[in-house]
């Protein structure tokens, strides 16, 4: 019989059912996939894609299209959405349905640190802590969650004000929804910016490091945004609220949350109020700290869709304190009243570049008022009532192109302060006499901004490109005689640019790479420049301002490694900073206005300073129910001219925390382990001292009771420790360290409707 095939023949014939058997993919069509906007439900372009050997990106409408089979993932990445993956049997569910939905999430590429406050919908991912925080009667004193921020306090229960890299004060651009600020009133910071933020409706707060986010200002060493939340809209009219309070054991403190909102298709409305009082706590020691303040906030808040593209947003807040204790200050807060209020409108376009256009202003007042009158005994009755007054306005757009983004627009603040201190001499040979010291001078500054962002994917690597010039009015409107005798010339108009660049790039599957690079300078602050014979440093020296010091500069390099699988992160931040015309202050033989006083410093510019070190991120899922993370911070300062330390830098931070979840997640349980390393490396030139090193434990449990009702509790400062923050000012000329408080019992009650 005669053969069909040839031995070869027969071989491919083989061959080839042998792959069609094997690969039945080859023979298949290719499934269509639209990657969608979670919230607008617009296809996305520009989505990168890897699926074995296939790649590419996604059209202008949003497709993409796979031969698929049962084994392989899919990866997908995009500037503004962030990196995700599908896994098989997701990926077999997206071709069902013809569609993947993503929320975007990236908003620039800045290395940037984010405490979530709001409680996750999802029962296996409830941010417990949420809440209790949210009660916290003062928003900079919970940026210490992060190990990042460390913070200089001046009383034992108010008044956080962050450190961040070492970078403190006006170094750091603190705003809230990228926009709204406070200027602190008191000249010795009682009421710094964020003390000034209501939490009741922040949903979380981006701590951008280092000097790359020029769209919300300069912030020579960063920027902490506190973001607000977004608009709840409801096909159903409804009222909805939370009712939340917290009592400590150590100090007496009690604090009270409360929100009633209503919703409906094209409005979210509401009002809302916090209060919270203290008393003096225990150390570790046994001994009392004197720690008593009132504080409390009013607000509203009214959201409305005025069209299908139109958003109308207003808030107006009202916050105060009273009868506040700093005992390291010569003064404590009695009456704080603030107010702040915004109004936003946002434009949202469709079928073309532009993509949304916003609109806002703001204004904010402070009217602060110290004295010395609960202080016994006392040489004389000395007050200081001071006003601080901002208003400003942004305009900014956003255009996405197929393979970028960019962010542009004008924004303008002015900041200005007036204040007086009355002197009332009640013993010696000068009693009866009275003294008025012009501690602001009505001083005035004005900062008009250009900026501009742009993120675009050049290959595998997306890069990130900001820019920002700023001009920086400045002026002392009643210049007190002998300030003037010191400054002729109280006015000053300066230019300050600032660039920015960064690129961030995947390795593999599990690695990425980021480098941002960037030359910032920032102006004089209103103390800096105006502050009229006032010790409001680290030392009891009194100081003035110079209303023509220059500029100080920040040469940033920021390079972050990253590793990621699907129970384990890993992220290393290394940073350093070259600063020239750096802000600080120097001793000169002027003559001070208070006899206690040393002498008088001066802020003057130093030529050449240092900045470095890292922050580590570790996060592993151990289990269904259990995991664990890891953040460490170090910074290293130095002045070059002096060859010495840089003061006010905090030692290395470690955080250790670990959490489970049990009985289907309901039961929530934390344990919390803080380890401070002593700080040795300390500015002899400022007179500051060393501090020891101190471990803290704590630990909390939650559980809900149904659907509304939450019940946590815990105890912090397990071992009764007696520690002090390095940051923490000393009290009185003998610098008694303000020791913090000793172990302290808590619970918490929450309930929300509907």
């Amino acid at each position: 019989m005669k053969k069909l095939f040839s031995p070869a023949a027969r071989t491919i014939f083989v061959l080839a059912m042998a792959l069609h058997i094997q690969y039945p993919a080859f023979a298949q069509e290719k499934q269509s996939l639209r990657i969608l906007d979670q919230i607008t439900l617009e296809g996305i372009p520009g989505v990168t894609y890897r699926y074995g050997f296939q790649k590419g990106i996604s059209d202008e409408s949003g497709a993409i299209y796979l031969l698929t089979d049962n084994e392989t993932w899919l990866y997908l990445s995009h500037l503004s959405y962030g990196s995700w993956t599908l896994d098989p049997l997701a990926v077999s569910l997206a071709i069902k349905n013809g569609v993947i939905s993503r929320k975007e999430q990236l908003h620039g590429l800045q290395p940037v640190s984010v405490i979530a406050l709001k409680m996750s919908e999802e029962k296996d991912k409830k941010i417990l802590i949420s809440d209790q925080e949210r009660l916290h009667h003062d928003a900079g004193a919970i940026l210490g969650l992060d190990p990042v921020v460390s913070g200089i306090r001046k009383s034992s229960s108010f008044g956080f004000d962050p450190v961040l890299r070492g970078f403190k004060f006006d170094q750091l651009n603190i705003v809230v929804n990228g926009l709204q600020s406070a200027n602190a009133a008191c000249p010795n910071r009682m009421d710094p910016p964020t003390s000034q933020v209501a939490l009741n409706r922040i949903r979380e707060i981006e701590i951008l490091k280092g000097p790359h986010a020029l769209r919300y200002g300069i912030g020579l060493g960063g920027t902490i945004n506190y973001i607000q939340e977004t608009p709840d809209f409801s096909s159903t009219p409804g009222v909805y609220g939370r009712i939340s309070s917290l009592l400590e054991s150590n100090g007496d403190v009690w604090r009270n949350d409360a929100r009633v909102g209503f919703q409906g298709t094209n409005y979210d409305i509401g009002v809302l109020g916090s209060y919270s009082t203290g008393k003096d706590y225990i150390d570790g020691d046994g001994n009392p700290v004197p720690a008593d303040f009132k504080r409390g906030t009013l607000g509203f808040y009214a959201d409305f869709m005025a069209s299908k593209k139109d958003l109308m947003q207003v808030s107006v807040n009202r916050n105060f304190a009273r009868d506040v204790d700093f005992p390291s200050l010569g003064m404590d807060l009695r009456t704080d009243d603030t107010w702040m209020g915004s109004l936003k409108h946002t434009r949202n376009f469709s079928g073309r570049n532009l993509a949304q256009w916003n609109n806002s202003v703001y204004f904010t007042r402070v009217d602060h008022l110290m004295d010395n009158l609960l202080r016994e005994p006392r040489m004389m009755d000395a007050a200081t009532p001071a006003i601080t007054q901002n208003w400003g306005f942004r305009s900014e757009g956003e255009w996405k192109f197929a393979q970028g983004k960019l962010f542009a627009g004008v924004d303008f603040k002015e900041e200005a302060a007036d204040g007086t201190r009355t002197r009332a001499i009640t013993m010696g040979p000068m009693k009866g006499k009275t003294f008025y010291d012009n501690l602001w001078q009505d001083s005035q500054i004005q900062k008009t901004g250009l900026f501009a962002n742009y993120l675009i994917p050049v290959g595998g690597t997306v890069i990130s490109t900001s820019g920002r010039l700023e001009v920086n009015q400045a002026v002392a409107n009643n210049a007190a005689e002998e300030f003037a005798q010191l400054h002729s010339d109280v006015e000053n108009t300066q230019l300050n640019p600032g660039i920015s660049i960064g690129a961030q790039r995947d390795l593999g599957k599990a690695f990425s790479l980021g480098i941002w690079a960037a030359s910032v300078r920032r102006s004089g602050s209103l103390l800096e420049r105006y502050i009229n014979f006032l010790a409001v440093g680290m030392d009891p020296w009194e100081l003035v301002g110079d209303p023509q010091i220059r500029p100080e500069n920040n040469n940033e390099l920021d390079l972050v490694l990253g590793f990621s699988r699907e129970k384990i992160s890993l992220e290393l931040t290394l940073f350093g900073s070259y600063m020239t015309d750096y802000i600080s202050s120097v001793k000169t033989n002027l003559k001070p206005r208070l006899a206690t006083s040393p002498g008088v410093r001066q802020y003057v510019n130093i030529e050449e300073a240092i900045k470095t070190g890292f922050e580590l991120n570790f996060k592993q899922q151990l289990g269904a129910n259990l995991s664990h993370n890891l953040g460490v911070a170090y910074t290293y300062g130095k002045d070059l001219i002096l060859d010495a330390p840089l003061p006010e830098i905090a030692p290395l931070d470690l955080r250790y925390g670990l959490r489970g979840h049990l009985l289907d997640g309901k039961l929530q349980a934390g344990l919390n382990l803080r380890h401070v390393l002593a700080q040795e490396r300390v500015s002899e030139a400022f007179g500051e001292g060393s501090t020891p090193g101190f471990t803290l434990l704590d630990l909390d449990a939650s559980y809900p009771i149904g659907n509304m009702l939450l019940v946590k509790g815990g105890i912090q400062n397990l071992f009764g420790e007696t520690y002090y923050e390095h940051l923490t000012r000393p009290i009185g000329t003998n610098k008694t360290p303000m020791y913090a408080p000793g172990r302290n019992y808590f619970v918490m009650v929450s309930f929300k409707f509907p």
